[in-house]
């Protein structure tokens, strides 16, 4: 079926949150941005601009970064997002602040309620995320039921404002290793294509992004999981402790990597964080 049959009815999309929706997991050098991160928010503001009807324009933003606390979400970047007019929004937060052993599920989403009431006064489609299941996920695995808590909270704040939930939790996929990014805390490059497409699903646009068959494990032995662990609780899970006890975030240089609404085809990309600046680490953050 032609796309442009059943077109969708949004022209501007600005996406916001942390390193979930900033598509860190999925880097993508730019001659002129050699940090900059793809993720699932481009991928479907790709396939949104491609079904408008070649008389109209489409735009996006990104104003998500990552290692962004709700608090932060709702500070920095909700009246920006609101500035640039859009009439779809998409959000994810939270997740940072379920991670952290003071978290409260029932407060956040708390939080999260007075933030979409906000986006959705502006007569905006809103898009809210709940979390994936992350029962087979080293160290994240062990707060499982707080997410699970805060999923129905954020079906429950959808609900009251009218937002559309992406089920993440229903993605099964994304139980699947190679969904998830090498730090194991983000998603890796398949990971963002999957949930770009659940979030077309979703919203009921047609798109051209084909399912992705994930390729079996590979078979390792005990004592070569245990080294992996091992390797991977050096490179990314102490970085990330010692970030919490100095009271630093992966973001804290970090600038939105497309600020302002612009087409995605034809045009230049919007300048994000300065590319000669010291590289902050990616990793140690939430998948969201």
């Amino acid at each position: 079926m032609n796309a442009l049959l059943t077109p969708h009815p949004w022209r501007r999309y600005v996406a916001i949150g942390d390193s979930f929706t900033e598509g860190i997991g999925d880097p993508q050098p730019l001659d002129d941005h050699p940090e900059y991160h793809r993720g699932w928010a481009d991928r479907v503001a790709e396939e949104l601009a491609r079904t408008v009807p070649a008389d109209q324009d489409f735009s996006y933003a990104n104003l998500a970064i990552r290692g962004r606390l709700l608090g932060q979400i709702r500070d920095e970047q909700v009246e920006p997002a609101l500035a640039l007019q859009p009439d779809l929004i998409s959000i994810c937060a939270g997740g940072n602040d379920v991670l952290r052993p003071s978290g409260d599920p029932d407060v956040i989403a708390t939080e999260l309620d007075a933030v979409v009431e906000r986006l959705t006064g502006s007569g905006a489609t809103v898009v809210v995320f709940n979390g994936p299941d992350i029962r087979d996920t080293p160290v994240m695995g062990r707060i499982r039921g707080k997410v699970a808590i805060y999923n129905e909270n954020v079906r429950a704040v959808a609900a009251r404002h009218d937002a559309v939930v992406a089920d993440m939790w229903a993605l099964r996929e994304l139980t699947r290793p190679e969904m998830w990014a090498e730090d194991r805390l983000h998603f890796s490059a398949t990971g963002h294509h999957t949930i770009a497409s659940m979030v077309l699903d979703t919203l009921n646009v047609p798109h051209q992004l084909s399912p992705l068959e994930p390729k079996p494990p590979v078979e390792r032995t005990w004592r070569q999981a245990r080294t992996a662990d091992a390797i991977w609780a050096k490179d990314h899970l102490l970085p990330w402790v010692l970030r919490r006890l100095r009271g630093q975030s992966s973001g804290d240089h970090t600038t939105a990597k497309r600020p302002t609404a612009a087409p995605m085809f034809g045009a230049p990309m919007p300048q994000g964080s300065d590319p000669h600046e010291e590289p902050t680490d990616d990793h140690g953050e939430s998948a969201r």
